[in-house]
């Protein structure tokens, strides 16, 4: 898949994956994020390799993520979307949103999919719903999964 990059105002969203810092994605996942804490970095190494990611970054440094996982035909789950603290309040959520969702290869899917407790508003902007249909959702869910005490 081609590498995409856009700019504006300075800052660079791009998807290709050799620019990331992996380093700091880990360390905001496992450590602030809430929904990832205590991720592996090998485990976030190998989600990176099997995903779209974009990349935000402000004169080469990244300070923004988002990852999606599809077919590429049918279906997409968005996961790990966040902007650093210094960098919220400048429309540069909306605008990583608005550079996913219009990505060429996820365009026609039939269903995205998107967990979150947080920033509920900003998904909205960009179609997301809660679901219609809760009873007839499923999943299997481990949150646990990174912990150290935890059985794998």
């Amino acid at each position: 898949m081609e590498f995409i990059e856009k700019r504006r105002d300075g800052y660079i969203i791009s998807t290709d994956h050799r620019k990331l810092e992996i380093q700091l994605i880990h360390q905001f996942l496992s450590n602030e994020s809430g929904w990832a804490n205590g991720i592996p970095i090998e485990t976030l190494q190998k989600s990176i390799e099997n995903g779209l990611n974009f990349g935000l970054y402000d004169n080469g440094k990244q300070i923004g993520f988002a990852r999606v996982i599809s077919d590429y035909a049918t279906i997409a789950y968005l996961g790990d979307v966040f902007v650093l603290q210094e960098y919220r309040g400048k429309g540069l959520s909306k605008w990583l949103m608005k550079e996913v969702m219009e990505h060429p290869n996820l365009q026609g899917l039939r269903r995205w999919i998107l967990l979150t407790d947080t920033a509920a508003w900003l998904y909205k902007k960009y179609g997301f719903t809660e679901v219609e249909r809760p009873d007839i959702y499923m999943e299997k869910h481990n949150p646990k999964v990174y912990s150290k005490t935890e059985p794998q």
